[in-house]
């Protein structure tokens, strides 16, 4: 991926994670765009970074995302970087005598259906820009689950292999997938993220990863220092003893 003179979409780029890189990639040069599903942190990013563009859109709303797709084409015809950010992440209770699935279906639907439908909505158009990048964000927990979050792990193992398939299928093609998996990151994606002591601060995520971007623009995965026991756990035969870390009995 070049790291500059793109235009960049940008889900959930209104908060966290999606907001620090959207202002990372701006300040590199390039032309920003940025949806988010709640109106007041969308207009707070747009007011606070004039430049950038901002659509409000619900990714786990399948009609949403077509209509949404075939307007941003026609606003932003350079178009050619695509980051599937946006995520949601809650605690589910699994051992009790019924199991509310609410939380989990809103879950798959954002994490998962929601990436799968805008990267089919766009890859038409993202196929014929002379070169293209899609950015898929996982996490660390898709190779080791928190258990107290069974879903949310599962939505980004799915993602991981998801992103592994697409870019094989695209590989003769100029649109180049890489995978971005974060460890646990100072934000409010969950109560108290923000807080954690354990997590790495947002600033320090961020820099970290423009730096990666930046030495391996043919990377497949952008893996922060932090995130690499996760992501070798199994490899490294540690996966036990860091599941057993993440989930005390």
């Amino acid at each position: 991926m070049k790291i500059s003179g793109n235009t960049v979409l940008i889900t959930g780029g209104n908060s966290g994670i999606g907001r620090a890189l959207a202002e990372a990639l701006q300040a590199e040069g390039n032309e920003i765009i940025v949806t988010g599903r709640k109106r007041a942190t969308l207009d707070d990013t747009l007011a606070a970074n004039p430049r950038m563009s901002g659509y409000r859109l619900d990714v786990s709303d399948a009609g949403a995302i077509r209509l949404f797709a075939s307007q941003v084409v026609k606003d932003h015809p350079a178009l050619n970087v695509v980051i599937n950010n946006a995520g949601i992440m809650h605690v589910e209770q699994l051992d009790g005598e019924t199991v509310d699935l609410a939380g989990a279906e809103a879950t798959i639907a954002t994490n998962l259906l929601g990436p799968i439908r805008l990267t089919a909505a766009l890859l038409p158009h993202l196929r014929a820009q002379p070169h293209a990048t899609i950015v898929n964000v996982s996490s660390g927990l898709a190779f080791v689950p928190l258990a107290m979050t069974p879903t949310y792990g599962a939505t980004k193992s799915a993602i991981h292999s998801y992103t592994s398939a697409l870019r094989h299928q695209l590989r003769n093609t100029a649109v180049q997938v890489i995978e971005l998996a974060p460890p646990l990151v100072a934000t409010d994606l969950t109560p108290g993220q923000s807080a954690d002591p354990r997590a790495m601060p947002l600033d320090e995520f961020v820099k970290e990863t423009i730096s990666l971007l930046k030495a391996k623009p043919d990377a497949h995965e952008i893996l922060v220092e932090r995130v690499h026991p996760l992501r070798t756990a199994e490899s490294s035969g540690q996966y036990g003893a860091i599941f057993k870390m993440l989930n005390p009995a």
